[in-house]
Protein backbone atom coordinates (compact mmCIF):
# COMPACT_ATOMS: atom_id res chain seq x y z
CA UNK A 1 0.00 0.00 0.00
CA UNK A 2 1.82 3.62 -1.25
CA UNK A 3 0.39 6.38 1.02
CA UNK A 4 0.94 9.64 -1.00
CA UNK A 5 2.14 12.94 0.75
CA UNK A 6 0.00 15.80 0.24
CA UNK A 7 2.30 18.44 1.07
CA UNK A 8 0.03 21.28 0.32
CA UNK A 9 -2.78 19.82 2.14
CA UNK A 10 0.03 18.74 5.51
CA UNK A 11 1.42 23.06 5.42
CA UNK A 12 -2.60 24.17 5.69
CA UNK A 13 -2.95 21.87 8.44
CA UNK A 14 0.21 22.98 10.53
CA UNK A 15 -0.89 27.00 9.32
CA UNK A 16 -4.16 25.96 11.16
CA UNK A 17 -2.81 24.23 14.44
CA UNK A 18 -0.03 27.72 14.42
CA UNK A 19 -3.07 29.53 13.99
CA UNK A 20 -5.00 27.94 17.04
CA UNK A 21 -1.87 28.30 19.41
CA UNK A 22 -1.81 32.17 18.78
CA UNK A 23 -5.60 32.31 19.44
CA UNK A 24 -5.17 30.45 22.52
CA UNK A 25 -2.39 32.33 23.58
CA UNK A 26 -4.13 35.93 23.25
CA UNK A 27 -7.28 34.25 24.85
CA UNK A 28 -4.77 33.61 28.10
CA UNK A 29 -3.17 37.52 27.84
CA UNK A 30 -7.32 38.70 27.43
CA UNK A 31 -7.44 37.23 30.85
CA UNK A 32 -4.31 38.16 32.50
CA UNK A 33 -5.36 41.80 31.02
CA UNK A 34 -8.92 41.99 32.29
CA UNK A 35 -10.21 41.91 28.62
CA UNK A 36 -12.67 40.12 26.75
CA UNK A 37 -10.96 38.30 23.89
CA UNK A 38 -12.08 38.29 20.28
CA UNK A 39 -11.10 36.37 17.07
CA UNK A 40 -11.97 38.47 14.50
CA UNK A 41 -11.91 35.76 11.46
CA UNK A 42 -15.66 35.39 13.33
CA UNK A 43 -16.36 39.12 13.93
CA UNK A 44 -18.23 41.31 11.11
CA UNK A 45 -16.42 44.85 10.64
CA UNK A 46 -17.91 48.01 10.03
CA UNK A 47 -16.28 49.57 7.22
CA UNK A 48 -16.97 53.17 8.74
CA UNK A 49 -15.17 52.11 11.82
CA UNK A 50 -11.70 52.09 9.86
CA UNK A 51 -12.13 55.49 8.85
CA UNK A 52 -11.81 56.52 12.58
CA UNK A 53 -7.92 55.91 12.34
CA UNK A 54 -5.73 55.56 9.34
CA UNK A 55 -4.11 52.64 8.53
CA UNK A 56 -0.39 53.94 8.76
CA UNK A 57 -1.37 54.62 12.84
CA UNK A 58 -3.12 51.11 13.12
CA UNK A 59 -0.44 49.07 11.67
CA UNK A 60 1.97 50.95 13.82
CA UNK A 61 0.02 50.57 17.25
CA UNK A 62 -1.01 47.23 16.50
CA UNK A 63 -4.89 47.74 16.50
CA UNK A 64 -7.80 48.46 14.31
CA UNK A 65 -11.31 49.73 15.31
CA UNK A 66 -13.71 47.05 14.27
CA UNK A 67 -17.38 48.66 15.52
CA UNK A 68 -19.01 52.06 15.91
CA UNK A 69 -22.67 51.85 18.42
CA UNK A 70 -23.98 55.11 19.28
CA UNK A 71 -20.22 57.29 19.60
CA UNK A 72 -18.92 54.12 21.05
CA UNK A 73 -15.89 52.68 19.33
CA UNK A 74 -14.72 48.47 19.55
CA UNK A 75 -11.33 48.80 19.25
CA UNK A 76 -9.71 45.59 18.73
CA UNK A 77 -5.57 45.56 20.35
CA UNK A 78 -2.51 43.26 20.56
CA UNK A 79 -1.38 44.99 23.55
CA UNK A 80 -3.34 46.94 25.40
CA UNK A 81 -0.43 48.07 27.81
CA UNK A 82 1.21 49.68 24.67
CA UNK A 83 1.73 53.60 24.54
CA UNK A 84 0.55 53.78 21.10
CA UNK A 85 -2.24 52.18 21.70
CA UNK A 86 -2.60 54.65 25.03
CA UNK A 87 -2.34 57.60 22.20
CA UNK A 88 -5.30 56.18 20.20
CA UNK A 89 -7.13 55.77 22.42
CA UNK A 90 -6.64 59.21 23.97
CA UNK A 91 -6.94 60.43 20.75
CA UNK A 92 -10.38 58.76 20.45
CA UNK A 93 -11.81 60.13 23.39
CA UNK A 94 -10.84 63.80 22.35
CA UNK A 95 -13.28 63.19 19.56
CA UNK A 96 -16.08 62.39 22.38
CA UNK A 97 -15.78 58.54 21.47
CA UNK A 98 -16.18 55.98 24.33
CA UNK A 99 -13.60 53.03 24.17
CA UNK A 100 -14.07 49.74 24.44
CA UNK A 101 -10.90 47.43 23.72
CA UNK A 102 -10.77 43.98 22.91
CA UNK A 103 -7.67 41.73 22.86
CA UNK A 104 -6.45 40.45 19.44
CA UNK A 105 -4.13 38.03 17.75
CA UNK A 106 -1.55 39.73 15.26
CA UNK A 107 -3.19 37.62 12.48
CA UNK A 108 -6.35 38.69 13.28
CA UNK A 109 -4.77 41.74 12.89
CA UNK A 110 -3.14 41.45 9.94
CA UNK A 111 -6.34 40.12 8.27
CA UNK A 112 -8.45 43.01 8.89
CA UNK A 113 -5.71 46.13 7.94
CA UNK A 114 -6.05 44.06 4.38
CA UNK A 115 -9.17 45.42 4.45
CA UNK A 116 -8.02 49.04 4.26
CA UNK A 117 -7.80 49.07 0.55
CA UNK A 118 -11.34 48.44 0.19
CA UNK A 119 -11.84 51.82 1.68
CA UNK A 120 -12.82 54.36 -0.65
CA UNK A 121 -11.46 57.50 -0.18
CA UNK A 122 -14.71 59.38 0.89
CA UNK A 123 -17.83 58.98 3.02
CA UNK A 124 -20.95 60.28 1.95
CA UNK A 125 -22.67 62.17 4.60
CA UNK A 126 -25.70 63.71 5.00
CA UNK A 127 -26.32 67.34 3.17
CA UNK A 128 -24.70 66.61 -0.18
CA UNK A 129 -21.40 66.51 1.03
CA UNK A 130 -18.57 64.40 1.17
CA UNK A 131 -15.57 63.78 3.63
CA UNK A 132 -12.25 62.92 2.10
CA UNK A 133 -9.49 61.34 3.85
CA UNK A 134 -6.67 63.86 4.45
CA UNK A 135 -3.88 61.47 4.32
CA UNK A 136 -5.27 59.30 1.49
CA UNK A 137 -6.26 62.45 -0.62
CA UNK A 138 -3.39 64.30 -0.02
CA UNK A 139 -1.05 61.16 -1.27
CA UNK A 140 -3.33 61.02 -4.46
CA UNK A 141 -3.55 64.93 -5.19
CA UNK A 142 0.72 64.51 -4.63
CA UNK A 143 0.56 61.31 -7.49
CA UNK A 144 -1.52 62.95 -10.00
CA UNK A 145 0.23 66.00 -11.55
CA UNK A 146 0.02 65.32 -15.09
CA UNK A 147 -2.26 64.62 -17.40
CA UNK A 148 -1.02 61.47 -18.30
CA UNK A 149 -0.86 60.39 -14.40
CA UNK A 150 -4.58 60.95 -14.05
CA UNK A 151 -5.86 58.91 -17.07
CA UNK A 152 -2.92 55.91 -16.11
CA UNK A 153 -4.63 55.87 -12.51
CA UNK A 154 -8.55 56.05 -14.19
CA UNK A 155 -7.55 53.14 -16.22
CA UNK A 156 -6.09 51.03 -13.54
CA UNK A 157 -8.62 51.49 -11.30
CA UNK A 158 -11.35 50.54 -14.07
CA UNK A 159 -9.90 47.56 -14.64
CA UNK A 160 -10.35 46.24 -10.88
CA UNK A 161 -13.80 43.96 -10.31
CA UNK A 162 -14.71 45.74 -7.33
CA UNK A 163 -17.39 47.27 -5.99
CA UNK A 164 -16.36 50.33 -4.74
CA UNK A 165 -14.13 51.44 -8.02
CA UNK A 166 -16.57 53.79 -9.58
CA UNK A 167 -16.28 55.60 -5.92
CA UNK A 168 -12.26 55.37 -6.83
CA UNK A 169 -12.82 57.18 -9.78
CA UNK A 170 -14.61 60.00 -9.00
CA UNK A 171 -12.15 60.47 -6.58
CA UNK A 172 -8.88 60.21 -9.08
CA UNK A 173 -11.24 62.72 -11.26
CA UNK A 174 -12.07 65.34 -8.54
CA UNK A 175 -8.61 64.76 -7.27
CA UNK A 176 -6.89 65.40 -10.63
CA UNK A 177 -8.74 68.50 -10.90
CA UNK A 178 -8.05 69.95 -7.70
CA UNK A 179 -4.43 69.40 -8.43
CA UNK A 180 -4.18 70.48 -11.99
CA UNK A 181 -6.27 73.58 -10.45
CA UNK A 182 -9.21 72.63 -12.96
CA UNK A 183 -12.30 74.92 -12.98
CA UNK A 184 -14.62 72.33 -14.33
CA UNK A 185 -15.08 68.80 -15.15
CA UNK A 186 -16.88 68.06 -18.36
CA UNK A 187 -18.29 64.53 -19.04
CA UNK A 188 -19.37 64.14 -22.32
CA UNK A 189 -21.55 61.27 -24.33
CA UNK A 190 -20.33 61.09 -28.08
CA UNK A 191 -22.00 58.44 -30.23
CA UNK A 192 -19.64 55.29 -28.83
CA UNK A 193 -17.41 56.63 -26.42
CA UNK A 194 -17.72 59.17 -23.08
CA UNK A 195 -14.87 62.07 -23.29
CA UNK A 196 -13.58 62.91 -19.66
CA UNK A 197 -12.15 66.78 -20.33
CA UNK A 198 -10.71 69.69 -17.75
CA UNK A 199 -10.79 73.44 -18.08
CA UNK A 200 -7.65 74.15 -17.46
CA UNK A 201 -7.04 78.09 -17.94
CA UNK A 202 -10.25 78.70 -19.64
CA UNK A 203 -8.93 75.78 -22.22
CA UNK A 204 -10.91 72.45 -22.67
CA UNK A 205 -8.07 69.89 -22.18
CA UNK A 206 -8.79 66.05 -23.28
CA UNK A 207 -8.41 63.95 -20.02
CA UNK A 208 -9.10 60.40 -21.66
CA UNK A 209 -12.19 58.38 -22.98
CA UNK A 210 -14.28 55.49 -21.19
CA UNK A 211 -17.34 53.29 -21.97
CA UNK A 212 -20.70 53.56 -21.33
CA UNK A 213 -21.12 51.56 -18.68
CA UNK A 214 -18.23 52.82 -16.65
CA UNK A 215 -20.63 56.57 -17.72
CA UNK A 216 -23.68 55.04 -15.86
CA UNK A 217 -22.70 54.26 -12.56
CA UNK A 218 -20.38 57.45 -12.53
CA UNK A 219 -23.60 59.40 -13.63
CA UNK A 220 -26.07 57.48 -10.90
CA UNK A 221 -22.78 58.15 -7.83
CA UNK A 222 -22.85 62.20 -9.52
CA UNK A 223 -26.68 62.48 -9.23
CA UNK A 224 -26.51 60.69 -5.61
CA UNK A 225 -24.17 62.95 -4.17
CA UNK A 226 -25.49 65.70 -5.23
CA UNK A 227 -29.25 64.72 -3.75
CA UNK A 228 -30.61 64.74 -7.64
CA UNK A 229 -32.92 62.40 -9.04
CA UNK A 230 -31.34 59.29 -10.50
CA UNK A 231 -34.18 58.20 -12.56
CA UNK A 232 -34.91 61.23 -14.33
CA UNK A 233 -32.78 61.45 -17.93
CA UNK A 234 -34.71 64.05 -19.94
CA UNK A 235 -34.68 67.01 -17.75
CA UNK A 236 -31.68 69.16 -16.78
CA UNK A 237 -30.66 69.15 -13.48
CA UNK A 238 -28.72 70.74 -11.32
CA UNK A 239 -27.41 70.30 -7.02
CA UNK A 240 -24.32 70.78 -5.67
CA UNK A 241 -21.97 69.13 -3.07
CA UNK A 242 -18.96 69.94 -0.87
CA UNK A 243 -15.65 68.09 -0.62
CA UNK A 244 -14.17 68.44 3.22
CA UNK A 245 -10.30 68.60 2.61
CA UNK A 246 -7.76 69.48 5.42
CA UNK A 247 -10.16 72.03 6.86
CA UNK A 248 -10.61 73.03 3.46
CA UNK A 249 -14.16 72.98 2.17
CA UNK A 250 -14.19 73.34 -1.65
CA UNK A 251 -17.84 72.85 -3.44
CA UNK A 252 -18.50 71.61 -6.35
CA UNK A 253 -21.62 72.56 -8.47
CA UNK A 254 -23.31 70.08 -10.44
CA UNK A 255 -24.89 70.68 -13.91
CA UNK A 256 -26.83 67.68 -15.96
CA UNK A 257 -28.31 68.36 -18.99
CA UNK A 258 -30.05 65.84 -21.44
CA UNK A 259 -28.10 65.48 -24.81
CA UNK A 260 -28.60 63.54 -27.78
CA UNK A 261 -26.46 60.33 -26.74
CA UNK A 262 -27.01 61.13 -22.93
CA UNK A 263 -26.75 63.14 -19.74
CA UNK A 264 -23.79 65.71 -20.06
CA UNK A 265 -22.80 66.18 -16.71
CA UNK A 266 -20.71 69.44 -16.10
CA UNK A 267 -19.13 69.33 -11.96
CA UNK A 268 -17.58 73.30 -11.42
CA UNK A 269 -14.74 73.30 -8.53
CA UNK A 270 -15.24 76.84 -6.51
CA UNK A 271 -12.16 76.57 -4.40
CA UNK A 272 -11.63 79.07 -1.80
CA UNK A 273 -8.18 79.20 -1.94
CA UNK A 274 -8.44 81.46 -5.09
CA UNK A 275 -9.71 83.62 -3.04
CA UNK A 276 -6.37 84.46 -1.49
CA UNK A 277 -5.22 86.26 -4.69
CA UNK A 278 -4.76 89.70 -4.63
CA UNK A 279 -5.32 92.76 -6.52
CA UNK A 280 -1.47 92.28 -7.10
CA UNK A 281 -1.37 88.99 -8.04
CA UNK A 282 -4.13 89.46 -10.91
CA UNK A 283 -1.22 90.23 -13.75
CA UNK A 284 -3.01 93.68 -14.04
CA UNK A 285 -0.62 96.15 -15.47
CA UNK A 286 1.15 98.53 -12.80
CA UNK A 287 -0.59 101.77 -14.28
CA UNK A 288 -3.62 99.97 -14.40
CA UNK A 289 -3.45 99.12 -10.98
CA UNK A 290 -2.94 101.89 -9.97
CA UNK A 291 -6.39 103.67 -10.99
CA UNK A 292 -8.17 100.53 -9.53
CA UNK A 293 -6.60 100.79 -6.22
CA UNK A 294 -7.71 104.78 -6.32
CA UNK A 295 -11.17 104.10 -7.66
CA UNK A 296 -11.98 101.13 -4.76
CA UNK A 297 -10.95 103.40 -2.09
CA UNK A 298 -13.43 105.99 -3.25
CA UNK A 299 -16.54 106.03 -0.89
CA UNK A 300 -18.76 105.84 -3.54
CA UNK A 301 -19.04 105.02 -8.07
CA UNK A 302 -20.20 102.08 -9.59
CA UNK A 303 -17.00 99.58 -11.11
CA UNK A 304 -18.03 97.38 -13.60
CA UNK A 305 -15.93 94.09 -14.95
CA UNK A 306 -16.86 92.93 -18.34
CA UNK A 307 -15.43 90.19 -20.27
CA UNK A 308 -17.05 86.69 -21.37
CA UNK A 309 -17.94 83.75 -19.18
CA UNK A 310 -15.07 82.62 -17.31
CA UNK A 311 -12.60 85.20 -17.68
CA UNK A 312 -11.94 85.80 -14.30
CA UNK A 313 -14.62 88.62 -13.32
CA UNK A 314 -15.77 87.61 -10.07
CA UNK A 315 -12.57 86.77 -8.74
CA UNK A 316 -11.69 90.03 -9.71
CA UNK A 317 -14.63 91.22 -7.97
CA UNK A 318 -13.76 89.47 -4.70
CA UNK A 319 -10.26 90.93 -5.02
CA UNK A 320 -11.91 94.11 -4.29
CA UNK A 321 -13.97 92.97 -1.40
CA UNK A 322 -10.97 91.66 0.09
CA UNK A 323 -8.98 94.98 -0.15
CA UNK A 324 -11.26 97.04 1.36
CA UNK A 325 -13.17 95.22 3.54
CA UNK A 326 -12.31 96.59 7.05
CA UNK A 327 -14.51 96.21 10.41
CA UNK A 328 -16.19 99.36 10.22
CA UNK A 329 -17.29 98.99 6.59
CA UNK A 330 -20.83 96.87 5.48
CA UNK A 331 -20.33 94.84 2.47
CA UNK A 332 -23.67 93.03 1.26
CA UNK A 333 -23.30 90.53 -1.81
CA UNK A 334 -26.35 89.52 -4.06
CA UNK A 335 -25.39 86.38 -6.01
CA UNK A 336 -26.15 83.70 -8.21
CA UNK A 337 -25.44 81.31 -7.05
CA UNK A 338 -23.22 82.16 -3.62
CA UNK A 339 -20.23 81.18 -4.97
CA UNK A 340 -17.60 81.24 -2.18
CA UNK A 341 -18.26 82.66 1.67
CA UNK A 342 -16.77 85.21 2.59
CA UNK A 343 -16.43 85.77 6.72
CA UNK A 344 -17.60 89.18 7.53
CA UNK A 345 -19.58 89.80 4.93
CA UNK A 346 -23.51 89.52 4.15
CA UNK A 347 -23.85 87.61 1.12
CA UNK A 348 -27.46 86.84 -0.44
CA UNK A 349 -28.17 84.10 -3.37
CA UNK A 350 -31.00 85.49 -5.62
CA UNK A 351 -33.96 82.91 -7.02
CA UNK A 352 -34.24 83.21 -10.54
CA UNK A 353 -37.31 81.12 -10.62
CA UNK A 354 -39.18 83.14 -7.81
CA UNK A 355 -40.01 86.34 -6.58
CA UNK A 356 -36.08 87.38 -5.23
CA UNK A 357 -34.39 88.03 -8.09
CA UNK A 358 -31.59 90.96 -8.48
CA UNK A 359 -33.53 93.75 -8.53
CA UNK A 360 -35.49 92.58 -5.43
CA UNK A 361 -32.15 91.41 -3.90
CA UNK A 362 -30.18 94.63 -4.64
CA UNK A 363 -33.32 97.09 -3.26
CA UNK A 364 -33.83 95.09 -0.10
CA UNK A 365 -29.72 95.41 0.77
CA UNK A 366 -30.43 98.75 0.12
CA UNK A 367 -32.40 99.08 3.30
CA UNK A 368 -29.80 97.15 5.20
CA UNK A 369 -27.56 100.07 5.14
CA UNK A 370 -24.37 98.99 3.31
CA UNK A 371 -21.33 100.74 2.39
CA UNK A 372 -20.32 98.75 -0.58
CA UNK A 373 -22.73 96.52 -2.16
CA UNK A 374 -21.23 93.72 -4.84
CA UNK A 375 -24.01 92.23 -7.34
CA UNK A 376 -23.28 89.63 -8.98
CA UNK A 377 -24.48 90.42 -12.45
CA UNK A 378 -26.65 93.13 -14.17
CA UNK A 379 -28.98 91.66 -16.64
CA UNK A 380 -32.02 94.30 -17.00
CA UNK A 381 -32.93 97.23 -16.97
CA UNK A 382 -34.63 97.02 -13.14
CA UNK A 383 -31.36 96.29 -11.73
CA UNK A 384 -29.18 98.07 -13.57
CA UNK A 385 -31.55 101.38 -12.72
CA UNK A 386 -31.37 100.61 -8.95
CA UNK A 387 -27.38 99.76 -9.70
CA UNK A 388 -26.67 103.47 -10.77
CA UNK A 389 -29.24 105.29 -8.27
CA UNK A 390 -27.07 103.51 -5.27
CA UNK A 391 -23.79 104.47 -6.80
CA UNK A 392 -25.06 108.42 -6.84
CA UNK A 393 -26.52 108.01 -3.42
CA UNK A 394 -23.60 107.35 -1.60
CA UNK A 395 -22.41 103.95 -2.18
CA UNK A 396 -19.87 101.94 -3.59
CA UNK A 397 -21.21 99.20 -6.14
CA UNK A 398 -19.42 96.51 -7.70
CA UNK A 399 -21.11 94.44 -10.62
CA UNK A 400 -20.36 92.58 -13.92
CA UNK A 401 -21.62 93.30 -17.41
CA UNK A 402 -21.31 91.02 -20.36
CA UNK A 403 -19.83 93.18 -23.14
CA UNK A 404 -16.46 93.07 -25.82
CA UNK A 405 -14.76 95.47 -24.12
CA UNK A 406 -14.87 98.07 -21.87
CA UNK A 407 -16.23 100.88 -24.04
CA UNK A 408 -19.02 98.45 -25.08
CA UNK A 409 -20.08 99.33 -21.69
CA UNK A 410 -21.98 102.88 -22.42
CA UNK A 411 -23.85 101.44 -25.06
CA UNK A 412 -24.55 98.18 -22.92
CA UNK A 413 -26.24 100.53 -20.10
CA UNK A 414 -27.87 102.58 -22.43
CA UNK A 415 -29.33 99.55 -24.04
CA UNK A 416 -30.82 98.52 -20.34
CA UNK A 417 -32.98 102.06 -20.65
CA UNK A 418 -30.61 103.90 -18.61
CA UNK A 419 -30.23 107.60 -19.10
CA UNK A 420 -27.06 108.80 -20.92
CA UNK A 421 -26.83 111.96 -18.70
CA UNK A 422 -26.82 110.00 -15.22
CA UNK A 423 -23.93 107.45 -16.42
CA UNK A 424 -21.19 109.41 -16.46
CA UNK A 425 -21.92 110.89 -12.82
CA UNK A 426 -21.99 107.31 -11.89
CA UNK A 427 -19.79 105.00 -13.34
CA UNK A 428 -16.46 105.53 -11.65
CA UNK A 429 -14.46 102.59 -13.97
CA UNK A 430 -15.20 99.71 -16.54
CA UNK A 431 -12.87 97.03 -16.86
CA UNK A 432 -12.65 94.82 -19.86
CA UNK A 433 -10.30 91.47 -18.83
CA UNK A 434 -9.53 88.30 -20.34
CA UNK A 435 -7.42 85.37 -19.07
CA UNK A 436 -4.03 85.03 -20.10
CA UNK A 437 -2.83 81.42 -19.74
CA UNK A 438 0.60 80.20 -18.44
CA UNK A 439 2.49 77.54 -19.80
CA UNK A 440 2.32 74.48 -17.67
CA UNK A 441 3.53 70.77 -17.40
CA UNK A 442 0.35 69.76 -18.51
CA UNK A 443 0.25 72.03 -21.78
CA UNK A 444 3.72 71.02 -22.96
CA UNK A 445 2.74 67.31 -22.56
CA UNK A 446 -0.19 68.18 -24.52
CA UNK A 447 1.29 70.07 -27.45
CA UNK A 448 3.92 66.88 -27.44
CA UNK A 449 0.93 64.36 -28.03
Amino acid sequence: MVIEFNEEKQARRISELRRRDEENLTRTMARKHGLPYLDLTQTPIDMNALRLVPEKTARESMLVPIDIINKTVRLAVLSPVSEKTKKVVVDLEEQNYGVEQYMVSKSSLERIWSRYGELSYTAETKGGSIDISSEQITDLIKSVQTIEDISALIEQTLKEKKSYRISRVLEIIVAGAISLKASDIHIEPEDDYIRLRYRLDGTLMDILRFDYETYKLLDSRIKLISNLKLNIKDEAQDGRFSINLEGLDIEVRTSILPGAYAESIVLRLLNPNNLTVSLEDLGIHERLLDVMKEEIAKPNGLILTTGPTGSGKTTTLYSFLQRIHEPHIKIITIEDPIEYHLQGIVQTQVDPYGEYHFAEGLRSSLRQDPDVIMVGEIRDEETANIAINAALTGHLVFSTLHTNNAAGTFPRLIDLGIDPKIIISALSLAIAQRLVRKLKKYLLRAKRR
